[in-house]
């Protein structure tokens, strides 16, 4: 299991916890949205940037790889 995927486990563990002990429901919903899940959603959103952008120039590199050996040999 990735590392990030751990501290988001863990997170939203204790935001859920601090949720159900608010006294009223708009409380807790109020409390797991923006203790929760928005900053959460924020920085593995940013943790992930690199891994996102390393995937698609992998992806680009190999579209184009292909296109280049079509054209065959210079004459």
């Amino acid at each position: 299991m990735h590392f990030s995927a751990l501290i988001a486990i863990g997170w939203l563990y204790v935001t859920i916890l601090m949720s159900l002990s608010q006294p009223t429901v708009l409380a807790g919903l109020s409390t797991l949205l923006f203790y929760g899940l928005l900053p959460l959603a924020i920085v593995l959103y940013i943790v992930t940037t690199p891994a996102r952008r390393r995937r698609r120039r992998e992806r680009e590199s190999g579209r184009e790889e292909p296109a280049a050996s079509r054209q065959g040999p210079a004459s």
